[in-house]
């Protein structure tokens, strides 16, 4: 019997539709369009409702820090402007380069600061061009001493040309410019490292300074041990 119920045709089930005389009005809502207005309207009611209950068995004198961190415009509650860590240029390079190009930017700069350390290392430890003289007795002593140009010896340090000097002050200022961009790029290649590590899938949380063997200023975060198969 059911399979002769289904093979007997039915009429489709039909909503009447706008008339039209009044087609200008748009479509015409049918229930379950009526259904999804109104619970829409009845949830900003409930929140409306729960907000003027809070606001009714408010503390006035309850605080907590968000008060200082923003602010009322027109009425709205808008959070401060908060200072950026970040200067224009890490900014930009977070934003168009990745974690991949920072480190290799930053190994670049490791190999240079090495071989420009090794060069004015070298420079520093210039051996002198004195001569140093042993005699036996004091009559060779001033025999060798008379036989030597006269005056003071010029230091080697004073010898160098101006020029030279020039460039090697320049070299110094280089390598501590280059060391501060090591630090700013190690610094970045951290933050982009510890964002990456946050969009991973897992359960985690941020630990308080109590929680740390070892305090730091940096954020620090557990992940939930998960089974593996």
């Amino acid at each position: 019997m059911k399979s002769l119920k289904n093979a007997v045709p039915t009429r489709p089930y039909k909503e009447r539709a706008q008339l039209h005389s009044r087609k200008k009005f748009g479509l015409l809502e049918k229930h379950k369009d009526y259904v999804e207005r109104a619970k829409a309207y009845h949830k900003k009611e409930d929140t409306l409702e729960k907000l003027k209950q809070k606001a009714v068995f408010k503390n006035p004198d309850e605080f907590y820090f968000k008060m200082i961190r923003t602010r009322t415009v027109d009425g709205i509650h808008r959070p401060g402007r908060l200072v950026n860590k970040y200067t224009a240029e890490q900014l930009l390079l977070m934003k168009t380069q990745g974690a991949g190009y920072i480190l290799h930017k930053m190994q670049s700069e490791e190999r240079k600061i090495e071989r420009l350390t090794a060069t004015l290392h070298s420079l520093d430890n210039e051996p002198s061009n004195e001569h140093i003289y042993f005699a036996e007795d004091r009559d060779e002593a001033d025999e060798i001493q008379s036989c030597s140009p006269k005056g003071r010896l010029v230091a080697s340090s004073e010898a160098v040309h101006n020029s030279i000097k020039r460039k090697t002050t320049a070299s110094y200022k280089e390598l501590e410019a280059r060391r501060s961009r090591v630090w700013e790029l190690e610094k970045l290649y951290r933050d982009i490292r510890l964002q990456q590590e946050l969009r991973k899938m897992g359960r985690k949380r941020k630990l308080w300074e109590d929680e740390l063997s070892n305090p730091t200023s940096n954020p620090v975060y557990k992940w939930r041990a998960e089974r593996k198969r």
